[in-house]
């Protein structure tokens, strides 16, 4: 960005106030355009862009030199995990090329690092495939869609998220039965619902395009009108999905001479009741989370107790990570469940300084993964916050507070296209909250030339990953590394 920021010339006296100004700038906020009126506009300055890097020029996946062997990979993003669990993840990952993708986030940001890009910095998903996109409830209970996974959030270049999503649409599709030509026009129509919803939100008044997009709107911006069918059905479901029905189905009575209430029970290998001095660190370590919730929430969490902790595991890409569930009741018994989750760096981290990022220390893991999530999403989890276990980072927030997702592999073939466009307005929203949407879409044009060769990138780069699949479903038949499938 420092190299984007120098293209544009700064008309300000030494002190930052202009001869004759009533109204000094306010470091923070944007300069008045009478100040900069000979500067370059951020869709100028996007549209210059194009002299750097071409749009054409994203159709290419190189791959990095030293590129790891797909079951290397997977050896190397385990490091640090629970061993146990390691099978476990091995095995969902080799479930389907999709599912591959889905695990091996830091093995694509590596890939990437060797593709052209703009410059442009926007806070990152990080891992922003199809499935990671879904419901969820905000503090009154109200539905919302979005992107929902931010493990691997940073800053960096915005083309790394749309990339990504691309590719996992070619894969989703292939998975359902749908034709080559189906699944290209899925990414294609992908990368162009990003742009055109980019475009949209550099018209709109800047409070408007930072609160949209709402869902109906959303939905009719897109066309994926054939996705409401779908929608509802999973908004039903979410609806349920709540802290008291998880606690139903996972917990049991206490009788009052082990101090009444209820606890969990064990149902492995997903889900382990834990020593008691494990519990104690995770029960000890709510007392740092509460001092990062917002400080209207105390009252809330006041009211309830503690009751039990348990292991449980997560995911496919955060297999082997420790997660806790976290079980408070309230005066009535009535459920809140916290999940405790592990904060790691974010996959993408080792790889910016290739494309000349360079990313801050965050100072805590969890914290990084709470205000990224903060930065990306309209309306986020009332009660995010993080806290250390026994000196490693997690993140806390509410479990099961209403989520509710598509599962793209599960999609009718001619739904794959509608989701795509779904998902790209999404992204773009997501992304101009830290991105200028005027930059980005000066550089994304009116044409397609983008969505043109973002689409060829995502069918050779889905071919490449279906060839790591193929690796790692061979070196677990071959007894190379163990696997649990089906779990």
């Amino acid at each position: 960005m420092d190299e984007i920021r120098a293209m544009v010339p700064e008309q300000r006296d030494t002190d930052g106030t202009a001869d004759g100004e009533r109204v000094p700038h306010v470091p923070g906020f944007a300069r008045r355009a009478a100040d900069g009126g000979a500067g370059v506009s951020p869709r100028d300055l996007g549209k210059s862009l194009r002299g750097k890097v071409p749009r054409t020029a994203h159709d290419r996946p190189a791959l990095a030199t030293d590129r790891p062997d797909a079951v290397r990979a997977v050896e190397e993003s385990s490091r640090g995990r629970v061993p146990e669990l390691t099978p476990i993840r091995v095995g969902r990952m080799a479930a389907s090329p999709f599912a591959f993708l889905r695990g091996s986030a830091g093995l694509m940001a590596q890939d990437l690092a060797t593709t052209p890009v703009t410059g442009i910095s926007a806070q990152l998903c990080g891992d922003a495939h199809a499935a990671n996109f879904g419901l969820y409830g905000d503090a009154r209970g109200r539905l919302v869609m979005d992107l929902n996974d931010f493990d691997e959030t940073i800053t960096g270049p915005w083309e790394w998220d749309l990339k990504r999503l691309v590719t996992s649409l070619v894969l989703a599709g292939r998975e359902v039965g749908a034709s080559e030509e189906v699944c290209r026009a899925a990414a294609f129509d992908t990368a162009g619902a990003y742009r055109r919803t980019m475009r949209l939100l550099a018209r709109l008044p800047t409070l408007d395009a930072w609160n949209a997009i709402a869902d109906e709107e959303l939905v009719s911006h897109t066309d994926a009108r054939d996705l409401l069918g779908t929608l509802e059905r999973v908004s039903a479901k979410a609806r349920n999905n709540t802290s008291a029905r998880f606690a139903a189905r996972s917990t049991e009575a206490v009788t009052d001479a082990e101090g009444g209430g209820r606890r969990f029970v064990d149902a492995p290998p997903v889900l382990r009741r834990v020593p008691d001095g494990e519990a104690a660190a995770v029960t000890a370590s709510l007392g740092a989370y509460l001092e990062t919730v917002s400080q209207d929430r105390l009252p809330l969490l006041a009211r309830y107790a503690v009751h039990d902790v348990a292991f449980r595991v997560v995911g496919t890409g955060s297999v082997g990570t420790r997660s806790y569930v976290v079980l408070l009741l309230d005066h009535r018994g009535e459920p809140l469940v916290l999940q405790v989750k592990e904060a790691r760096p974010s996959v993408l981290l080792p790889h910016l300084p290739t494309v000349g990022f360079t990313v801050p220390d965050p100072g805590h893991e969890g914290r990084r993964v709470v205000l990224g999530q903060k930065r990306m999403q309209v309306v986020s989890d009332h009660l995010l916050g993080w806290t250390t276990v026994e000196g490693r980072p997690f993140q806390v927030r509410q479990f099961r507070n209403r989520k509710g997702s598509v599962d793209p592999a599960a999609l009718t073939v001619d739904q794959v296209d509608d989701y795509g466009r779904m998902t790209g307005a999404l992204l773009a929203r997501a992304h101009a909250h830290s991105a200028d949407p005027r930059l980005i879409a000066g550089y994304c044009g009116k044409n397609e030339e983008l969505d043109e060769a973002v689409a060829s990138f995502a069918v050779t780069y889905a071919d490449r990953t279906t060839a790591d699949h193929a690796d790692l479903l061979a070196a677990v038949r071959a007894g190379r590394i163990a696997a649990e499938l089906g779990v």
